[in-house]
């Protein structure tokens, strides 16, 4: 699977041990920076990981930064991402399982490195259940919302 990495300047350090992990296990990692840990924008590069994603150059992504709450709102701007913000590896799998999330986000200064790769390798295998939460994904690919029933 080719996976998209990307972070700000506050995960550079986890960014570099996950890419990595991830090609030891077998993976094609396309790293999408930063090169340094010299101070950069978090909505930067997760442009550049949405992007990916978008166009197929990844069939799935990981974005840090220091909380992982800057770069997920980010990725979950572009309507092709559904970017979950976890911070352990049973909500990483059902943000696969029920959410189809595409892009995994995590918080380098919350998470240790044996957490987040936990919690990548969960998310990394499991797959969308569809059913009952087919119909709520096609909503969330929709940018107008619905009237809600009273």
């Amino acid at each position: 699977m080719r996976i998209a990495i990307a972070s700000d300047h506050a995960a550079f350090a986890l960014k570099a041990v996950l890419a990595a992990w991830l090609a030891e296990t077998g993976h094609d990692v396309l790293d999408l920076g930063p090169v340094s840990d010299a101070r950069v924008d978090y909505p930067d590069f997760g442009y550049k990981l949405a992007t990916a994603i978008a166009d197929g150059a990844a069939t799935r992504g990981i974005a840090l930064c220091g909380s992982g709450i800057g770069i997920s709102i980010a990725l979950n701007r572009h309507p092709a991402v559904r970017c979950a913000l976890v911070g352990e590896p049973y909500s990483a799998m059902l943000a696969r399982e029920h959410n189809d999330a595409n892009v995994l986000a995590l918080g380098a200064r919350l998470t240790g490195e044996d957490m987040a790769k936990a919690c990548i390798a969960a998310f990394l295998a499991a797959d969308f259940a569809g059913g009952r939460h087919a119909g709520r994904i096609d909503k969330l690919s929709h940018p107008q919302f619905e009237e809600l029933p009273a």
